[in-house]
């Protein structure tokens, strides 16, 4: 008899990750911020080029063409509904899924806690997120700009080094294609040679993004535009992802329709655009700051485990 039918988790991480949930919603109510549920899956997908969405096909008994959905790589669109309709702070913990990725620090499904603070900044919430942290043992989270680390590690400032500039760099690290998008080179030079430098048990905040890798944030004009997005990294992995959020409906469908652009250049498949969170932004998205984390990841951490599998009831591959 084979033993596959186990889970991937021991039954001692999967009691403590009970816990871990008890622990989290405890913190939400003492704040006021009302837990809810967004559907699964929406007839619209994600247009970052860098994600990829599951889609499935709803047959209706009343209708001889089926409908396709997209499985939501995070409920995002869904709660700025919620906040557009008045329903104050909320958050939420559930399930999301992304094709092509897999990994010691991924899986296709995986648990996100997804919060939303109305009248909040950025620096607001990375105040919050700070004291969540504490409660699980990360006493002293360290803040730096982005562009502070990212020019210590690389001798370029990412908001004023031009794309050739940072082409050649991304060649140096390794970069075997021939991209012009800023955004990707920032990345691959990110991950070859800043996210290594964040390793250690510390958990570090970067933030004030390059306005290209602004997703949806929104911009701000110093000497140069800045997008007031942060990610919090523990041992190099990154954990969470905030934003001092858009709310400009024009700017956002503006975006979305560029993230298309780019989808097709990368002979991807253009993504529906979710038009109702475009129309809930026309009504009015209340100023409001928020954030998704990763659960497994930070569970992961906060374990010292060495892959995601070890802190997932059931992996994908035994599922």
């Amino acid at each position: 008899m084979t033993s596959d039918w186990q889970p991937s988790a021991s039954l001692d991480i999967i009691w403590q990750r009970a816990e871990y949930y008890k622990t989290i919603r405890r913190f939400m109510e003492e704040r006021d911020i009302m837990e809810v549920q967004t559907p699964i899956f929406s007839n619209s997908g994600n247009t970052d080029p860098n994600l990829s969405s599951f889609n499935t096909h709803f047959h209706s008994p009343n209708d001889k063409n089926p409908i396709t959905f997209y499985l939501n790589t995070s409920p995002e669109f869904a709660m700025k509904r919620l906040l557009a309709a008045g329903s104050g702070s909320i958050y939420q913990i559930c399930k999301v899924f992304r094709d092509h990725e897999a990994g010691i620090h991924h899986q296709p499904e995986f648990t996100m806690l997804e919060w939303y603070r109305l009248g909040y900044d950025h620096h607001q919430l990375m105040d919050e997120l700070s004291e969540l942290l504490s409660i699980f043992g990360y006493h002293s989270v360290e803040r730096m700009l982005y562009s502070d680390v990212f020019e210590s590690c690389t001798g370029l400032h990412p908001h004023l080094a031009d794309t050739n500039t940072l082409f050649e760099q991304a060649k140096y690290y390794g970069l075997e294609t021939n991209t012009v998008d800023r955004g990707l080179l920032l990345d691959f030079i990110f991950t070859q040679s800043i996210a290594p430098a964040l390793s250690g048990d510390k958990a570090v905040i970067l933030f004030d993004f390059p306005a290209c890798q602004a997703s949806l944030a929104r911009i701000r004009n110093d000497n140069y535009p800045v997008a007031e997005r942060f990610e919090l990294f523990i041992d190099g992995v990154e954990i969470a992802n905030g934003f001092h959020e858009l709310c400009d409906a024009k700017e956002q469908m503006s975006r979305f329709e560029e993230d298309n652009r780019k989808r097709k250049i990368k002979g991807q498949n253009e993504m529906p655009i979710d038009k109702h969170l475009v129309n809930s932004l026309e009504h009015g998205l209340p100023e409001c700051a928020g954030i998704a984390v990763g659960l497994d990841r930070l569970f992961m951490k906060m374990k010292g485990c060495n892959s995601i599998e070890e802190v997932v009831t059931f992996s994908y591959l035994n599922c």
